[in-house]
C-alpha cells in the first residue's frame, strides 16, 4: 500500500511523522502549551494527561502503519510548532484534514502552507480522489485555509457530539476534488 513521505519540506519548517513515543515530550510540552487556544475548538485536548498524549502517540503509529490515518509534526527548527493529518473519509477515496499551530505559530501562513504541503502529499497517492476539511462555524480562523487553497464549501452538517464550547453545533464541510491532468498534447496550467 502506498504511503505519504514520512518528511513533507515546507519552506522554512517541515512536516514529519511522528515518531510515537520518541515524540512525547514535545508533543506534550506543544499540547500543553496550546491548551487555552485549542480547548474552544477541540474537545479532545480536555482531558490532557501524559496518559492521553501516550494514548494518542500510540494510535497515531497503529493507525499510520494500517494506512488509516497520517499524522504529522509541524516543525521549526528542530521544534513542534503545531500538528496536522489526513484520515479517511467515511467514503472510500475521500480523506479528511485537520490543523493547528501553537498560539504563537499563528498568523504567519504557517497553517496553509503545511495543508497545500500535505494536499500535495495526498494527491500523490492513487486512492485519494477527494480531499475535505470540516470545522466549526464559529471558528472562522480555520475557515481561511480551505478558502486559500481552492476548497469549496460543499455542505453544512449538525456536529457530531461532543460539540466544542466555543462551536455553533454547526460543521462546515469544505472540498477539494483530485486535479485533473491535462489531455495528452494540451499544455499544462
Amino acid at each position: 500500500m502506498d504511503r505519504p513521505s514520512q518528511i513533507i519540506p515546507c519552506g522554512d519548517f517541515l512536516l514529519r511523522r511522528l515518531r510515537g513515543q520518541r515524540d512525547f515530550a514535545q508533543v506534550f510540552r506543544l499540547t500543553e502549551e496550546s491548551l487555552d487556544h485549542l480547548r474552544p475548538w477541540m474537545p479532545w485536548v480536555a482531558p490532557l494527561s501524559g496518559k492521553s498524549t501516550r494514548d494518542l502517540l500510540a494510535k497515531a503509529e497503529t493507525k499510520w502503519a494500517r494506512g488509516e490515518v497520517y499524522t504529522y509534526g509541524v516543525v521549526r527548527d528542530g521544534t513542534f510548532i503545531g500538528m496536522c493529518q489526513s484520515y479517511r473519509g467515511p467514503v472510500p477515496g475521500g480523506w479528511r484534514m485537520g490543523y493547528w499551530l501553537h498560539p504563537a505559530a499563528v498568523g504567519q501562513g504557517t497553517a496553509t502552507r503545511a495543508t497545500a504541503g500535505l494536499v500535495a502529499e495526498m494527491f500523490a497517492l492513487p486512492d485519494v480522489e477527494y480531499l475535505e476539511i470540516t470545522h466549526d462555524l464559529a471558528n472562522t480562523a480555520s475557515a481561511a485555509v480551505p478558502r486559500r487553497l481552492g476548497f469549496t464549501e460543499v455542505r453544512r452538517e449538525r456536529a457530531a457530539p461532543p460539540v466544542v464550547p466555543f462551536g455553533s453545533g454547526v460543521e462546515v464541510v469544505w472540498r477539494l476534488d483530485r486535479p485533473t491532468p491535462p489531455a495528452h498534447g494540451a499544455p499544462a496550467p
